[in-house]
């Protein structure tokens, strides 16, 4: 006895323009005659019958006939790949008749996708824990090649693109520098003065807590003074201008790059790095050492603050205590860092901001990434800094 599936709506049986599935069983071989639209907006109707024959039809010769089905798109297609390879799983097997020829290139196409796509799931399974940390390594490795060229890129052409048009013309824009330098400096002064000063005061209050025990409490001084020019000061101001004005340049020539004005700026003959990069990187390059020069200060006021309500150092013996700790090499050998780091930030912002796509994610992702890569690689160089100087002794 053969059994017939249709689709109902409101207690009437559905019209020809839903899919439909006829079986017929003869002597173990099931047949199925598929008709009527099978597409994404119909199939939902008939899958739970289809995964019913799928369960029934495991180790029997299944045949579909295709002749009647009207409309075959990929959602219809993996429903009868789907049987095919459940039937073909539990040891039966499939044929399909009827099929036209569009059809049969569709079911092709879908066909070889799946397989691709297990064959893809089993490598990856088949992968050992050693295998994806290689291979993680490996392309974590040629990720930062690909950045170090465009970082390279990005510094010649800036340099060479510092003129506004090709071959015509003055270079930098004075306003776009000031602009900038009023963005990522003259604004930044409030957060960089207030983190150095906690800072300044929490080094302080620690270091005369822990000298106390050896009578030495003022030598908390020393260790202000020494640790805030050295390394402090420079460090904190790197990494809060990575966070502040790095994040903002990267979404800045970012949001540009999605609304395609920087292809704009070619066509009409400008240089997008000269016109966009140089400017931020000159700004940072002055911007960054004044306020290391800030955070020095803020850091040793609020130093000598604590000093005072702590310990009972006078500000008058703290100053002379720290002229006496300190000379011009623990100054320079903290404000000679200022630069580079500025460079750094630079350049990493704009490399990233470059790299933005067209979409919102692709935006967020790349600023996460400018200022989580310029906060690393800012303290990596200030330890190969400390290195440096420790092997020159300066």
């Amino acid at each position: 006895m053969g059994d017939t599936f249709h689709m109902e709506i409101d207690g009437d049986t559905a019209s020809p323009q839903l899919p439909a599935v006829q079986s017929v069983s003869d002597e173990g071989r099931l047949r199925l005659t598929l008709s009527g639209p099978w597409a994404t907006h119909t199939i939902s109707g008939i899958d739970a019958e289809m995964r019913r024959f799928e369960r029934e039809a495991g180790g029997t010769n299944v045949s579909l006939d295709l002749s009647q089905i009207t409309y075959l798109d990929t959602a219809g297609a993996w429903l009868i790949y789907r049987l095919v390879k459940q039937v073909g799983e539990k040891g039966g097997s499939a044929s399909l008749d009827g099929i036209r020829p569009a059809h049969e290139v569709l079911l092709d196409a879908v066909r070889m996708a799946m397989e691709d796509l297990a064959d893809k799931d089993s490598e990856e399974s088949r992968d050992s824990l050693v295998t994806r940390l290689l291979i993680g390594i490996g392309k974590a490795v040629y990720d930062f090649r690909d950045d170090m060229v465009m970082a390279l890129h990005m510094v010649g052409a800036a340099v060479r693109g510092s003129q506004m048009k090709l071959g015509h013309g003055s270079g930098l824009s004075m306003a776009a520098v000031v602009n900038q330098i009023d963005r990522t400096g003259v604004r930044a002064i409030p957060i960089i003065a207030l983190m150095s000063t906690i800072i300044g005061a929490i080094i302080a209050q620690q270091g005369a807590f822990q000298l106390r025990y050896f009578g030495a409490e003022i030598f908390v001084v020393d260790l202000v003074g020494i640790l805030v020019l050295r390394e402090i000061g420079v460090l904190l101001t790197a990494i809060m201008i990575a966070g502040r004005s790095g994040s903002a340049i990267t979404a800045e020539i970012g949001s540009m790059k999605m609304r395609e004005e920087i292809d704009a700026l070619t066509v009409i003959g400008l240089n997008p790095v000269g016109v966009l990069v140089f400017p931020r990187l000159v700004a940072l390059g002055i911007a960054l050492p004044l306020l290391t020069v800030i955070s020095d200060i803020a850091a040793l006021g609020g130093a000598m603050f604590v000093a005072k309500a702590y310990s009972g150092i006078s500000p008058d013996a703290f100053i002379t205590r720290v002229r006496d700790a300190i000379d011009l090499t623990t100054v320079f050998a903290g404000f000679i860092k200022a630069p580079f780091m500025a460079f750094i930030i630079g350049i990493i912002a704009s490399v990233e901001g470059m790299k933005v796509g067209g979409s919102a994610e692709s935006l967020g992702e790349r600023v996460t990434a400018s200022v989580v890569k310029s906060i690393f690689v800012v303290i990596v160089v200030d330890g190969v800094f400390a290195i440096f100087y420790a092997a020159i002794d300066f």
